[in-house]
């Protein structure tokens, strides 16, 4: 059974309860959201983008879903650049209730396959907070290997915070 879907636009008032049932869960790992984001129509803005940004052939926005169906996480592969570099970044989230039952390494996993047997890439990488072992335990199930650490990369929780970059290259 397939963990991930292509995200619609009627996934977004699903999408906008789950960020506002998880707002505290995942602000750790998040930017600091305003609270419009939250709302369903920041959602429904912010899957436009993505979907146009799919047609483009820049992204692939997925659902994660839960053995019913529900939509209970995201996972991209973003940044795609083709030529030279055939690379795409990924990036992921579980809401709460359904975090520690396997469903981010099953997502990574079919997003490999969709990156490498599907659009042709040579390389995904990821990066983790310093102490988010959980997501790195996901990416090195999946085979990837961390590479290095970049300082203050991203602003994460109102803080410029350093990363641990990983990649998985295509057998």
């Amino acid at each position: 059974m397939a963990i991930t879907r292509l995200i619609t636009l009627e996934d977004a008032p699903v999408l906008a309860k789950v960020l506002a049932e998880n707002r505290d869960f995942l602000a750790p790992w998040d930017p600091i959201r305003e609270d419009s984001f939250f709302t369903e129509e920041t959602q429904h803005k912010l899957l436009q983008q993505s979907l146009a940004s799919h047609d483009a052939g820049t992204m692939v926005p997925l659902a994660i879903t839960d053995a019913d169906g529900g939509l209970v996480g995201r996972i991209n592969i973003g940044s795609i650049v083709r030529g030279a570099l055939e690379s795409g970044g990924i990036g992921y989230w579980v809401r709460q209730t359904h975090n520690g039952r396997g469903l981010a390494s099953a997502a990574v996993a079919e997003v490999k396959e969709i990156a490498f047997r599907e659009l042709g890439l040579h390389r995904l990488q990821a990066e983790t907070l310093l102490h988010n072992t959980a997501s790195q335990r996901v990416l090195e199930r999946n085979g990837f290997e961390s590479y290095g650490m970049a300082p203050r990369y991203l602003k994460i929780a109102g803080h410029w915070q350093d990363h641990v970059m990983f990649q998985v290259l295509a057998d």
